[in-house]
């Protein structure tokens, strides 16, 4: 197998990562290669230097779902150890990119580094390409309003809360998946009913109020995702709170809640995932749960006048 080969962590799989699988994709149908992809699990900075690993955007799992669905067929995740980050630039294109991988072209961003100690940069990449026979493409990254789209940019942006532009960024929303568990029965004796979630997710949006569309994991398919393909017969329009509860008497513990806007018609899902959408308003303390409800129905009201005019806008 002959690859046309891109390189990377490609966490969140963004808009930045489609554009170097586009041209891989090019490459490929051009030149009569697999379209192919190196990753890497852990990220290398857990390594390196862990006390500057960054949160995940996505699972190995969810990454590797994404890339596939861009079209990329073939994935190679390299076990990222104390041994491979010894690998000296030469060696790891020898070993790995030509002796294992088989490439004829490898597309890369502008800033790709490599090797031990990221000795390796763009134009020692050319030179082992002229060496190894393979074509060198890179790629430029991509601006959304003059900011480069990364996956720390777009970390910064969840955990801001400003997941609206993360979701520009992203090409998609941001999606927390996990069990629905039991809550402590204070929202449906008090408020209003909630499903609370528990996830094993990395990057977790701020704590505030958000307006989100929930989608019923346990119905779909085993091999498809929620980022790709979702059940619409159990998807409802919703809105959710990250946060500590300070009206019921503020912990450590954090909770993710999500208030239905639409009836839950059969049984009560296992497992959901959540896309945010729009973030409303900071979690406060209320004097008493009554004030608590009467602000979940105004935050209520604005998630559905959000929906209605994103209903015009597509169908318009």
């Amino acid at each position: 197998m002959k690859t046309a080969l891109t390189i990377g962590n490609f966490d969140g799989v963004h808009l930045g990562h489609k554009r170097l699988i586009h041209r891989v994709l090019d490459f490929a149908s051009e030149h009569g290669l697999t379209p192919a992809l190196l990753t890497f699990d852990p990220h290398p900075t857990r390594v390196v230097a862990p006390d500057r690993a960054p949160c995940l955007l996505t699972n190995l799992e969810q990454r590797k779902q994404l890339l596939h669905a861009e079209g990329i067929e073939y994935i190679e995740v390299l076990p990222f150890t104390s041994e491979t980050a010894k690998l000296t630039p030469r060696e790891f294109i020898e070993q790995v990119v030509v002796g294992k991988l088989h490439a004829r072209a490898v597309v890369v961003g502008h800033n790709f580094r490599f090797g031990n100690k990221a000795a390796g940069n763009v134009e020692m990449l050319r030179e082992f390409g002229r060496e190894f026979g393979f074509d060198t493409a890179v790629v430029e990254p991509l601006a959304w309003r003059g900011v480069v789209i990364s996956s720390s940019e777009i970390r910064a942006r969840i955990q801001a809360g400003d997941v609206s532009r993360a979701c520009r960024m992203l090409g998609r929303p941001y999606v927390l998946e996990g069990d629905v568990v039991q809550g402590q029965g204070v929202g449906s004796k008090k408020t209003v009913p909630t499903l609370n979630l528990s996830t094993k997710a990395e990057c977790l949006p701020a704590v505030g109020v958000y307006i989100t569309r929930t989608h019923d994991r346990g119905a779909r398919t085993p091999a498809c995702s929620v980022h790709t393909h979702v059940n619409a017969d159990r998807t409802w329009q919703s809105v959710t709170n990250v946060g500590y509860r300070p009206t019921f008497g503020s912990d450590d513990h954090l909770t993710i809640e999500t208030f239905l806007l639409e009836p839950l018609d059969g049984a009560t899902p296992s497992t959901i995932a959540i896309e945010f959408l729009k973030r409303l308003r900071e979690e406060r303390k209320f004097e008493n749960p009554e004030a608590l409800k009467a602000q979940i129905l105004r935050d209520v009201d604005r998630a559905l006048k959000f929906y209605r005019r994103s209903s015009a806008f597509m169908s318009g």
